[in-house]
């Protein structure tokens, strides 16, 4: 049965009319805006190789730019970015092999003033699937997509025979038909170009004709230049490395300055503007740790002129009090992720999906969300955000893609869209599991799978003892309802849970298994690329079984569900969103992570910030582009019109 969200019935949506330049406000100058975020960076500035925090997530937007793909919200699709790409043109093969010519605009270049040409874009994706991040620490991303990719990683072949540039504008990327079809299948091509001569001075890329490949610059050269090692120093370098201090950028802003806490930037003069014209036009920009406690309060005094992603109850509560004078504004938005208890299934302790169900019945997970939410958050059963459109399809909440036919009198057409929207009416999630508190179903499934209480009263199987530990982000106080929604009731059953709290640069580094890991789980949250393809996250070992990479679970039918969803025609939302249902229900069911709550971010801003339109942005470093700061009230156009009595 279809429900409308009560949460998404309370959002306020705040309107947005077109508004003046800022250049042509009158008042006072603004040199600079801070930005507070309740999220610490790790100044992973450069890639999600290293990490994918979502505040480095924030500053990425800002000094990257020109992606050859972006997402129209209002087509509801990926396409070439205009100001990027002038011109796009496909090629199938006999073998189905598509082959995407993307000719790229001649005007544009990096912060330094050198030109971005085809090459930087090859570059790009080379630097991407290389073996040597993995060596330097970092998780290469797997693009088998890409026409030649396995022979390349391989080493069977030293070139990558499904990226070709055959013009310093012209760049070539041909897809696999093994990956064809793919339902966001122009978000395959998404890359930002890099600057090769800072993250691999010496190194050039070159193709002879068959593909793209790197090489060293001086050919004497014998032994390569691109290794782990150079990118240990030019990327991970904590003093001068691109990944905390990238010097040569492409996006509106430049990074000035960080300390590890706070990270200084001033406007890209060479920045030509994002993909719908717009360029920046606020000088500087300070972003930082905002503090829960005190953020509200910096807010108030001017130390704060932007806080991004507030979403403690008690801080929305205050600050929506704020804004009644004037001198301050708010919008809010859905989250496209969710908070999460993830599972190391590489432990003997966790690896048995009884005893993560068992867990599962032994979490509150409404009272964890109402304690840190409050009326702002919603508990989810699968991997999803309730800032999905897919979620919104089947909460009612967003109206499903079928047009109505434009001649009524057409019968036939009239009863094929009233077919389709009855079988987009029919999603639900109705199969999910809702795991809530029962202790004595728990109980069960760890009796059933042979885990018996030893003379402490602590589960044992096999010299395996359910003394289970969690960590958690330091300055995050959801331990306090994890000690009354959940350690009781494992203690009921039989597990004992020790939490400790640690930085989230460490937890991070734990998660993406930079290391050792003792702990059983790990609490966190994410949010997730409009590409949603969960396939991408596993990782094939040597007997060809998939394993979701942070968390060590093997489940072939998950994995399946995966590639299902992600090989879905482009334009059948219909079918994705079937394959979409059947991935949320063996999530459901094995449970590499427990999932928690999504809520609804808020940002609470001076007003004199204006057409800062956030919920039509990924990022606030999107959002941030468009907007201009002024204490004259924009005039808007024409005139207003009446409505109602």
């Amino acid at each position: 049965m279809k429900k409308i969200c009560a949460l998404l019935l309370t959002i306020v949506l705040l309107a947005t009319q077109c508004l003046a330049l800022a250049e042509e406000a009158e008042g006072t100058v603004y040199e600079n805006l801070t930005v507070g975020n309740p999220t610490p960076m790790r100044g992973e500035f450069f890639t999600e190789m290293w990490g994918n925090a979502t505040s480095d997530i924030d500053v990425r937007a800002l000094l990257h730019g020109y992606n050859l793909i972006f997402w129209n919200g209002e087509q509801g699709m990926f396409i070439a970015d205009p100001s990027v790409v002038t011109e796009v043109a496909t090629e199938d093969d006999a073998a189905g092999n598509r082959t995407y010519t993307l000719t790229l605009a001649d005007d544009l270049f990096y912060s330094d003033g050198s030109k971005i040409t085809a090459w930087d874009y090859a570059f790009s994706l080379l630097l991407s699937i290389a073996p040597e991040v993995d060596g330097a620490g970092g998780t290469s991303i797997r693009k088998e997509h890409i026409l030649g990719y396995q022979e390349y990683i391989d080493g069977s072949r030293d070139y990558l025979a499904g990226v070709r540039v055959t013009a310093d504008n012209t760049l070539q990327v041909i897809i696999d038909h093994h990956f064809l079809p793919f339902f966001y299948e122009m978000g395959m091509m998404l890359a930002n170009p890099y600057p090769i001569s800072v993250i691999a001075p010496g190194v050039v890329v070159k193709d002879d004709g068959e593909g793209v490949y790197l090489a060293n610059e001086d050919a004497d050269v014998t032994e390569p230049v691109f290794t782990a090692e150079l990118l240990k120093e030019t990327v991970l370098n904590p003093e001068t490395g691109y990944m905390s201090h990238p010097t040569v950028v492409s996006g509106p802003y430049t990074l000035t300055s960080w300390d590890g806490t706070t990270a200084e930037m001033a406007i890209n003069p060479y920045f030509k503007g994002d993909a719908y014209g717009d360029k920046p036009t606020i000088p500087t920009l300070t972003y930082t740790l905002a503090e829960n406690d005190t953020m509200l309060e910096k807010l108030a005094n001017g130390e704060f002129g932007l806080l991004n992603k507030v979403m403690r109850q008690d801080q929305i509560m205050a600050g929506i009090e704020m804004i009644t004078d004037g001198e301050f504004a708010f919008s809010n938005y859905p989250r496209i992720g969710l908070s999460y208890i993830s599972f190391a299934c590489e432990k003997d302790t966790v690896k048995s999906q009884a005893v993560r169900q068992a867990i599962a019945w032994c979490v509150d997970r409404d009272q964890l969300t109402l304690d840190y939410t409050g009326n702002f958050g919603l508990r989810v059963d699968g991997w999803y955000g309730i800032g999905q459109w897919m979620y919104g399809i089947v909460a009612g909440t967003f109206p499903p893609p079928v047009q109505e036919p434009e001649d009524a009198k057409d019968k036939k057409a009239q009863a094929e869209y009233e077919a389709m929207l009855k079988a987009f009416e029919e999603l639900n999630l109705d199969n999910l599991t809702a795991y809530t508190v029962d202790t004595e179903r728990a109980a069960k499934l760890l009796d059933k799978d042979g885990w018996v209480l030893n003379d402490d009263g602590v589960r044992e199987k096999d010299g395996v003892v359910l003394d289970l530990k969690m960590i958690y982000p330091e300055g995050n106080n959801i331990n306090e309802s994890f000690e009354k929604n959940l350690i009781p009731n494992l203690n009921e059953i039989g597990i004992n849970l020790e939490m400790e709290a640690v930085p989230m640069g460490e937890l991070l580094s734990r998660w993406y298994k930079q290391g050792d890991r003792e702990e059983d789980m790990i609490y966190l949250a994410t949010n997730f690329d409009i590409v949603f393809d969960p396939s991408v996250n596993f990782k094939e070992n040597e007997e060809g079984l998939h394993n979701w990479a942070y968390t060590n679970l093997f489940d072939k039918q998950l994995y399946q569900a995966a590639v299902d969803m992600r090989m879905t025609e482009p334009g059948d939302a219909l079918t994705y969103m079937q394959n979409w249902i059947a991935f949320q229900e063996r999530f459901n069911e094995v449970l590499p992570m427990i999932p928690v709550y999504s809520n609804i971010y808020f940002d609470f801003y001076t007003s004199v910030l204006r057409n800062y339109n956030i919920a039509s942005n990924t990022t606030w470093g999107q959002a941030i582009v468009a907007a201009y700061m002024s204490d004259v009230e924009p005039e808007l156009e024409g005139e207003a019109e009446e409505i109602g009595e």
